[in-house]
């Protein structure tokens, strides 16, 4: 969220957004169930599809994940839940867990091998009838032999940006906003709202 405001706010957008948490949508069990296809398209548009259902209001809903080409695109949809034992873990250790799977995987790999993409895809829903609309980010580097840098989340500290030089784990929040998937996808959307408002 405070990614998505900052975009938001750098675009001018006067548009009050909030979490599932501020619109009083408590979590379900259900909720696990929704990202169950193998595309950010279609996960996306089924998270939009549920929550707007439960608010009666427009929704924004993302799904997000690494590619590394070499790896036929892997983790991709199942970042989240890249590690084997990811099922189990959550915060600092899912994401230790996940980038230890990826390092594992690439160990020996040279740099060709390496390369990589962050994927971000947006669905709005302006009306529970109304298409969706899509917006896609992509964000290219390499994974790196290790982390650097302690910011972000998930994969970031591996992966180099390759117009920043330096990975997402040391980039400055508004420097990762400026050049990032979901930076990309969701100044789309916002040039979509500006054109055509809620």
């Amino acid at each position: 969220m405070r990614e998505i405001r900052r975009i938001f706010a750098a675009a001018g957008l006067g548009v009050e957004i909030q979490s599932l948490d501020e619109a009083r949508v408590h979590w379900s069990s259900d909720e696990e169930r929704i990202e169950q296809f193998d595309s950010f398209l279609s996960n996306a548009r089924a998270k939009a599809e549920y929550f707007i259902k439960l608010t009666g209001r427009p929704v924004v809903a993302d799904d997000s994940g690494i590619e590394v080409i070499s790896l036929g695109g892997a983790p991709g949809v199942h970042s989240k839940r890249f590690a084997p034992e990811g099922g189990r873990l959550s915060g600092k250790e899912l994401d230790a867990a996940n980038n230890a799977e990826l390092l594992r995987r690439l160990r020996g790999a040279g740099e060709a091998r390496r390369r990589a993409c962050y994927v971000c895809v947006a669905v709005l829903l302006r009306t529970p009838s109304s298409p969706p609309e899509s917006f896609t980010g992509r964000s290219w580097g390499r994974i790196l032999e290790e982390p650097r840098g302690g910011g972000g989340f998930g994969y970031d500290p591996l992966f180099l940006h390759e117009g920043l030089g330096k990975s997402f784990g040391e980039a400055a929040p508004e420097e990762k906003d400026g050049v990032s998937h979901r930076g990309e996808a969701f100044r789309q959307l916002a040039a979509a709202l500006a054109s055509h408002p809620l």
